[in-house]
């Protein structure tokens, strides 16, 4: 089985990634989306965490093969970082969000010398704009940033431009059209839902997806 498909097979198992298209959730900004993701999830799961670190092992050798150094997004890619790392034998650290106010004030944490070969492990990218401050800072310590790896994407417009513009590759273990082709078949959905989700991951701020329930 495809890797893209045993993911999305996964994270619906555990509902890290679960839709419910007739009660949308609502997001912080305020926008209706028929889809929940929880990640996290993955990592209390250990026959799910299995297949996504070393899918993510896999999609670094396979990529990225001189990578000399992860780096996770705090705090979601902190554990997949980890572990990834483990199994490649790679050193690995994290970014803040912001810098720390004591001790030594860092935001990169974890040792990064200029000019290291690194490699972002984000759970899961939307708009792109955390994993992208995450890049930026890397590359202000004089890191050369090869790209990121991520859990699940949705392919959103926006994130897909924006990472083009930073000149940033990303590659996902799965992805929100795999995942709703898979739900669909596995009758966590209906057939006809698939198209009103992917109108929604087309354009999130548009809500006339809902207009189309059953």
């Amino acid at each position: 089985m495809d890797l893209k498909t045993v993911i999305a097979k996964d994270l619906l198992k555990i509902r890290a990634v679960f839709f419910r298209p007739e009660e949308p959730f609502t997001w912080a900004s305020g926008i209706k989306s028929p889809v929940y993701c929880d990640n996290r999830l993955t990592l209390t799961a250990p026959e799910v965490r299995s297949d996504v670190e070393n899918g993510l092992a896999r999609l670094i050798r396979d990529n990225y093969p001189q990578a000399e150094v992860l780096m996770g997004t705090s705090t979601a890619g902190i554990a997949h970082a980890a572990i990834t790392g483990y199994i490649l034998d790679l050193p690995m650290g994290y970014v803040r969000s912001g810098a720390k106010d004591h001790g030594r004030k860092n935001q990169i944490e974890g040792k990064l010398e200029p000019g290291q070969k690194v490699v972002v492990v984000e759970d899961l990218i939307s708009t792109g704009g955390s994993v992208l401050e995450v890049v930026d800072v890397l590359r202000q310590a004089g890191a050369e940033v090869l790209g990121i790896v991520s859990i699940f994407t949705y392919g959103m417009r926006k994130g897909l431009e924006r990472l083009a513009a930073a000149d940033v590759k990303n590659i996902s273990l799965t992805d929100f059209d795999e995942i709703a082709r898979v739900a669909a078949e596995e009758g966590y959905i209906r057939p006809e839902d698939v198209a009103r989700l992917i109108a929604f991951r087309n354009d999130p701020s548009d809500e006339s997806w809902m207009e189309a329930r059953g």
